[in-house]
């Protein structure tokens, strides 16, 4: 497939979007599903041809998987809409929040509203339950957020297709690494901050809101939670804050740069209450190698001044200061205080697009 294919979803259908690889200019087609809400969208590139998959739910025959083989010209589905409860569940499918490919020819994963996952072995026609999961102890005490009990994130591993990591509000993380036949927990370090003083560190029941990784490094997690930003550098057993520096720790996207699995970009909003980026300025954060580029260039920046001030005092007399000069850059401030790891790189909203501040 030459180019570059992007699939957005909407309360009231997709949208294709087609561009070259330069990516200036796009041809949209649309909507696709007329009137239909579109939770999830894939793009699945591992076969001869693309396969685009779509979760969509419309008000009249409920939620469905449709797929398409043709780049989004025609579209086929399942008799039943590929994925089903078993009927001694007794609960029925709300939405499908998220698709995502396994590892294998034809493995899909479905995370669902209720709080379930679901597996494809054949590219997405049809799908089975996770059983182990849904009979999980704790599933009977997860709680839905705002937007409903949905699992929203799977990430399977890039190259054990044992291990598949999974994440819900409000549930937390699990994860298995025996292929499904067993479901653990992965929460430690995230804190509930809804919960009462003192138990806002349970073992699961954490509202986690997405979580990323980058393929190649695939032991080190990144976690937006419902208040927090978190790191974990054993494939979730444990999580540290990563939020110093944020304008705030609230948000719901959580995103690893392509080609840099050091970079990671976040979207916050000022928290639960008004779900609003704070100030009322839309910033996209990030931390990584950038960040470090951004640091050699203020660093270079600095030995310039420092170097100037040295052509007008002396450098015998100016030595003493310009050493403290270059701590405080690479410190921060005070040589002991460490520098913010995030960087701001967009922070004006004009005409619906996000642009870089000027």
């Amino acid at each position: 497939m030459d180019g570059t294919i992007l699939l957005v979803g909407t309360r009231k259908g997709l949208w294709i979007g087609r561009s070259d690889e330069e990516r200036r200019e796009w041809e949209l087609t649309g909507p696709h599903f007329d009137m239909e809400e579109v939770y999830s969208c894939l793009v699945d590139a591992r076969g001869s041809s693309p396969r685009l998959l779509v979760g969509s739910s419309s008000s009249w025959v409920g939620p469905q998987v449709q797929r398409s083989d043709d780049l989004g010209r025609t579209w086929a589905k399942s008799s039943d809409g590929a994925i089903r409860f078993p009927e001694d569940t007794g609960t029925s499918l709300e939405r499908v929040w998220q698709l995502t490919p396994g590892v294998g020819d034809g493995v899909v994963y479905a995370g669902t509203e209720p709080g379930a996952v679901f597996r494809s072995d054949d590219g997405g026609e049809t799908f089975r339950l996770e059983r182990a999961l849904w009979d999980h102890p704790h599933r009977p005490e997860w709680a839905a957020g705002f937007g409903g009990q949905a699992f929203h994130t799977i990430l399977p591993h890039p190259t054990d297709a044992s291990s598949v990591t999974c994440a819900l509000s409000t549930g937390g993380v699990y994860q298995t690494v025996d292929g499904g036949s067993s479901w653990a927990p992965r929460n430690q370090g995230i804190r509930a901050e809804f919960l009462p003083e003192g138990q806002q560190y349970p073992e699961f029941g954490q509202c986690v809101h997405k979580v990323a990784r980058h393929p190649s490094v695939p032991q080190r997690m990144f976690l937006q939670n419902h208040g927090g930003v978190y790191r974990s550098d054993d494939e979730g057993g444990s999580w540290t804050s990563i939020a110093d520096g944020l304008p705030a720790d609230f948000g719901f996207p959580i995103v690893v740069h392509p080609h840099e699995p050091e970079t990671v970009f976040v979207f916050p909003l000022n928290g639960a209450g008004g779900r609003y980026p704070p100030e009322g300025h839309a910033r996209v954060p990030f931390l990584g190698a950038d960040v470090r580029r951004d640091q050699l260039a203020h660093d270079r920046a600095g030995e310039r001044a420092d170097r100037r001030e040295d052509e007008r005092a002396g450098a015998g007399e100016r030595s003493g200061e310009r050493a403290q000069a270059r701590a405080r850059r690479q410190t921060g401030g005070d040589t002991g205080a460490v520098a913010p790891a995030w960087t701001i790189v967009f922070v004006r909203v004009h005409g619906g697009l996000i642009l870089p501040e000027t």
